[in-house]
């Protein structure tokens, strides 16, 4: 089996960014805000949607994607926090809507209504419901609500606990992802995503947060940011800061996914990191669209990077593509286990 671990839903019905203009007018004259938050989108709609995923997933050979709302679109930056709450179970619904219609190819992960400041206490009803009600797997956390200018603490500070405490009560990973940034220093998808994992990952290193949270999963998507690349620097930062070694310190609780669109980059990734801390992802449809014509194939399409990574072996294949899938998603887990899988 072949799990996709970071899929996000680009596809979305015009409906949905007609009802987000309406939302956002309402910010200036209350008149224009939308008066209902049905959509008006049909199953029929829904399903027609996400055919380009259904036919890559199909294509390249892969059995499930774990699904979330569109990353740049969750503006946690955007308005007061009423906005955000709105904005985010309007999306968690619709994500739940096409894994209830299309369970044997998708399975829901949910966004957070974050805003810079707030409590993200104020997070957790959402939380609960998105797993307990919903049947979501994991959620995306974003360590900058401000959109590129990094307004709350670190995240190791406590200020984030009552975040971390709920999600090893409900034992589900959270994958670090920023949205988009309304800092003009730093293309959102270029610049903003890979600055946030690699930030993240170094705030993991300053801090101790695993002690006090040591089931606690972390998914560090785009390959890890700049980390694998200057692995030895984060190892000799970790050793001048008398942490232990760098793998005993944190890569029991922090996961790298294959979200990187050359050979080389996989190569690198899969030669330098763990193997049991490396899951299959493409993020598809996602940041990097098209075709590379240096090969001939989409650039997303990291199934082909991870076949042809000369020192991965049919079990270490086995491990990226699901078994650590499994491992860092419990729920998942327990949904395949179900399903005789």
């Amino acid at each position: 089996m072949i799990i996709d671990i970071h899929g996000h839903y680009t596809t979305e019905p015009p409906s949905l960014f007609a009802f987000r203009d309406k939302q956002l007018a309402g910010l200036v004259d209350a008149t224009r805000k939308p008066t209902t938050t049905d959509l008006g989108i049909t199953d029929e709609q829904l399903v027609a949607s996400v055919q380009r995923q259904l036919t890559f997933q199909k294509d390249r050979g892969s059995d499930i994607t774990i699904f979330s709302p569109r990353a740049s679109g969750m503006g946690h930056h955007i308005g007061p926090e009423w906005v955000s709450q709105e904005w985010t179970k309007l999306n968690n619904n619709l994500i739940h809507r096409i894994c209830s219609l299309l369970p044997e190819n998708f399975i829901g992960v949910g966004q957070l209504p974050q805003s810079p400041g707030v409590d993200p206490r104020n997070c957790i009803p959402e939380l609960e419901r998105m797993v307990n009600e919903l049947g979501f797997v994991g959620v995306n956390l974003n360590p900058d609500p401000s959109g590129g200018y990094w307004t709350d603490p670190p995240m190791t500070d406590r200020y984030w606990y009552p975040i971390y405490e709920k999600l090893v009560e409900l034992e589900i990973p959270a994958m670090i992802h920023v949205t988009g940034s309304c800092n003009p220093n730093f293309h959102a998808t270029g610049a903003h995503y890979i600055n946030a994992d690699t930030t993240v990952f170094m705030q993991l290193i300053q801090g101790n947060l695993f002690k006090d949270f040591p089931t606690l999963k972390f998914v560090i998507p785009h390959g890890g940011g700049a980390v694998p690349y200057h692995w030895g620097r984060y190892r000799g930062l970790s050793m001048m800061m008398k942490k232990p070694p760098l793998v005993e310190y944190l890569m029991k609780n922090v996961y790298f996914d294959t979200c990187v669109y050359h050979q080389p980059g996989i190569d690198l990734l899969a030669k330098v990191i763990p193997i049991d801390n490396i899951l299959f992802a493409s993020e598809m449809i996602g940041a990097v669209q098209g075709v590379d014509p240096e090969t001939g194939h989409y650039f997303d399409d990291t199934r082909r990077y991870v076949d042809a990574a000369a020192n991965l072996s049919d079990a270490d294949k086995k491990k990226v593509f699901e078994s650590n899938a499994r491992t860092v998603y419990p729920r998942l887990d327990k949904i395949l286990k179900s399903r005789g899988l």
